[in-house]
């Protein structure tokens, strides 16, 4: 729980974590939220950022996780799988979302994954269809894929069935129960705000009509 804290501080620090309560945001999935979270920041700050490889490398020794590749998906957790695998001294690979049209046309980039153990590296999950369209890519070439570790995730039911139903775990850095109540103690959210982000993250789909 600790490391979760101060990976949710981290987050707060850098300016990752954005409350928009007055002018909510879209995110890639469609839906509405008054709350952003921004990993990309986090190579800006190495003190930082290094709190989050450390803790991705001891994530991976605490589970227990035989790891051949550590794989990211294009393009925000390519900077956080490259870093854990350089590391960990571990392959790594990047995942593309879609064949760029040319050349060899591949999803999976950087190297042979057939037959390996994969860890797939992610920066953030919401309903987890990017990251499961990764496993799938992965999967597709060979790779044996069963585990997922991700800095933050929203814990919105319909990604907890996902990765069920995909037989995939995943492993979070820290949640986002977590970075509100963080949020709160440093001062950085009222109560009124956290109340409506609360309600946000029990209806994440019908907030907005709400």
């Amino acid at each position: 729980m600790e490391t979760a804290r101060e990976v949710a501080r981290a987050l707060i620090a850098i300016g990752a974590i954005g409350f928009s309560v007055d002018k909510p945001v879209t995110f890639a999935s469609g839906i509405v939220a008054p709350v952003y979270v921004d990993n990309r920041k986090f190579p800006f700050h190495p003190a930082e950022w290094t709190r989050i490889i450390n803790g991705f490398a001891d994530l991976l020794k605490k589970e227990n996780l035989s790891v051949e590749v550590i794989a990211g998906v294009e393009a925000a957790g390519i900077p956080h799988s490259a870093a854990l695998g350089f590391h960990t001294n571990t392959p790594s690979v990047f995942i593309r979302k879609k064949p760029k049209g040319y050349g060899m046309n591949k999803l999976v980039e950087g190297g042979n994954v057939s037959g390996k153990k994969v860890v797939l590296v992610e920066d953030l999950v919401t309903t987890g269809g990017s990251s499961l369209n990764a496993v799938r890519a992965l999967q597709d070439e060979g790779a044996k894929v069963t585990d997922v570790i991700v800095i933050v995730t929203y814990g919105f039911p319909e990604s907890v069935e996902a990765f069920k139903n995909a037989n995939v775990t995943l492993h979070s850095l820290t949640s986002f129960p977590i970075i509100l109540e963080e949020a709160q103690k440093l001062g950085k959210l009222s109560s009124e705000d956290a109340q409506i982000i609360e309600a946000w993250a029990q209806n994440p789909h019908h907030w907005r009509e709400a």
